[in-house]
């Protein structure tokens, strides 16, 4: 399995994916994120599914770049991703379908070029079309996205820094790595400021933020023992009343 997050807020984009690669019982690391940056054409792009899909499609997008081809608006690479996307699944889908694989990728592609007005982020499925993050859907999450939807769901908005994006996503990744053996360190962190044209890259391996993880255990107990008990009074009273009627019988 897989945990990579797009976060999008008006001052910019967040991502984060991490690199555990599980096959059977073996376990190895590897990059699931491709960062294309250009003058004024900022690409990055994220998979979640089977890896030689995603290793040919972005081989096959790579091609067309460095072959010449030019998008000036972030959605046409994206549908050109697509279309590469669309291009294995003619070719490999049936071998694997025989072999008792499903052939899935989903994609999650950020960036801004020359011609879009801001930076932009969309969501890519197996089949090739997509959808576009707005104002009403700040976060979009591939691969695992259970247990570290609930952080980002309550926290994150359209006015989020890019600080507190990136603190939330990484809170929002550690809950998913406790709770699931598929999920893991290093993780690759892509920030992009809007009108900037520049993709940053950063690996965080375990050692780096074990201190932040304690303190988020740390302040989730503080917090907990900090809401009030008040509200149960009402059913724990009625549990004595019970075991009283209980005692009297």
């Amino acid at each position: 399995m897989t945990y990579c997050l797009g976060i999008k807020v008006k001052e910019g984009l967040v991502a984060i994916a991490d690199t555990r690669i599980t096959s059977g019982t073996d376990t190895t690391s590897k990059k699931k994120v491709y960062v294309d940056q250009r003058e004024q054409h900022s690409i990055f792009i994220m998979t979640s599914g089977l890896r030689s899909v995603r290793d040919k499609a972005v081989i096959y997008f790579k091609e067309l770049i460095d072959g010449g081809t030019e998008f000036n608006k972030l959605y046409k690479a994206v549908n050109a991703f697509g279309e590469q996307v669309r291009r294995v699944a003619k070719e490999d889908r049936a071998a694997l379908e025989q072999s008792g694989f499903k052939f899935n990728l989903t994609t999650i592609i950020g960036g801004q070029l020359q011609d879009d007005d801001e930076h932009k982020m969309f969501l890519l499925y197996s089949e090739g079309n997509w959808v576009e993050l707005d104002e009403g859907s700040p976060f979009v999450i591939i691969g695992n996205s259970g247990h570290g939807k609930p952080i980002l769901q309550r926290t994150l908005h359209n006015d989020s820094s890019m600080e507190l994006a990136l603190k939330t996503g990484f809170l929002s990744f550690d809950s998913t790595r406790a709770s699931a053996n598929d999920v893991d360190f290093p993780i690759d962190v892509v920030l992009y400021r809007k009108n900037s044209f520049q993709l940053i890259e950063h690996r965080y391996e375990k050692h780096d933020l074990e201190n932040i993880s304690a303190q988020w255990a740390t302040e989730l107990k503080k917090s907990l023992q900090n809401i009030s008990n008040e509200w149960m009074h009402a059913a724990f009273d009625k549990m004595d009343t019970c075991k009283a009627e209980e005692n009297e019988v």
